[in-house]
């Protein structure tokens, strides 16, 4: 069993509504089981700023998905929730749901790289993430506390007290 780290982000409709609902969608998955999730935090939207914040999470998961295997259920339940399959790149979107690390796999193929490249440049990803677990990074070699003590990243990531339902 690998312990993955799935991020997910909101910021169009009923953001808390979509993060749950990929929450259930992702306890649905075969040979996974949904160990964790974090706060929910709100943040800026980066990239094209002229959008609503998002809501973000992570959600830590056993699985014996090959990682392959775990993105495409991943992108069938953003089509699921309504995410197009085609889209610009920092566009405002229903649903995000993207593999942050995999134990500690180092992998790069035309569609999917772990960890996920902009993990240590993206606070709304690395502060939920240490909700769960402080792992290291697999290519820094250094925990994801010390990176994000140290990212250049200096926008606000603020807790809600909303929770997301496992």
């Amino acid at each position: 069993m690998a312990i993955a780290y799935i991020g997910l982000g909101s910021n169009l409709g009923d953001r808390f509504a979509y993060l749950q609902a990929a929450l259930q969608k992702l306890k649905e998955l075969p040979h996974t089981t949904v160990e964790g999730v974090s706060r929910i935090y709100e943040t800026p939207p980066l990239g094209m700023v002229h959008q609503p914040a998002f809501l973000n999470a992570v959600a830590k998961l056993q699985t014996t998905l090959k990682p392959t295997d775990l993105l495409e259920h991943l992108k069938a339940i953003e089509r699921q929730l309504g995410r197009p399959e085609h889209y610009a790149r920092w566009s405002a979107r229903v649903i995000d749901l993207d593999i942050l690390l995999y134990d500690d796999l180092v992998m790069q193929l035309t569609h999917l790289t772990i960890p996920h490249p902009e993990l240590t440049r993206r606070k709304f990803a690395m502060q939920p993430l240490l909700d769960l677990a402080d792992p290291i990074h697999p290519l820094f070699k250094q925990p994801i506390s010390n990176l994000l003590e140290h990212t250049e990243d200096t926008s606000t990531v603020a807790a809600l007290h909303q929770m997301l339902q496992l």
